[in-house]
């Protein structure tokens, strides 16, 4: 009975720690390989009330052309603490939007979620 405890408050943390906040707070970028181009592609990791976590990616790069919504992607989350290792976290891709915030380029929100570890 305790270790069947002992494996909800685990379950509990597990879920909780994927929650945006915790996400933005944790890691300050995510890198993106494509399966057939040998580049990564670094992007910083943004955390705003209305949408999420996400990234801003230009319209005429060759990641935003690769992506689509649903895609379930193993992306390397690089940590803020440099002392801390980069994880690898299965990332779910929730939505993709054009941002309209004044820019010189188009730019589009993705929108993603990590669902497991």
């Amino acid at each position: 009975m305790e270790t069947e405890a002992k494996l909800m408050d685990t379950d509990e943390k597990f879920e909780h720690s994927f929650d945006p906040g915790f996400i933005a707070d944790r890691y300050s970028s995510v890198e993106i390989a494509l399966i057939d181009s040998e580049p990564v592609y670094m992007f910083r990791i943004r955390n705003t009330p209305s949408s999420g976590v996400g990234i801003l990616v230009q319209e005429d790069s060759a990641v935003l052309r690769h992506l689509k919504v649903g895609d379930k992607l193993n992306l390397k989350y690089n940590p803020v603490a440099a002392s801390d290792l980069p994880e690898y976290l299965k990332t779910e891709i929730k939505y993709i939007t054009e941002y309209d915030q004044k820019r010189p380029n188009k730019h589009y929100l993705v929108n993603f979620a990590v669902i497991e570890k």
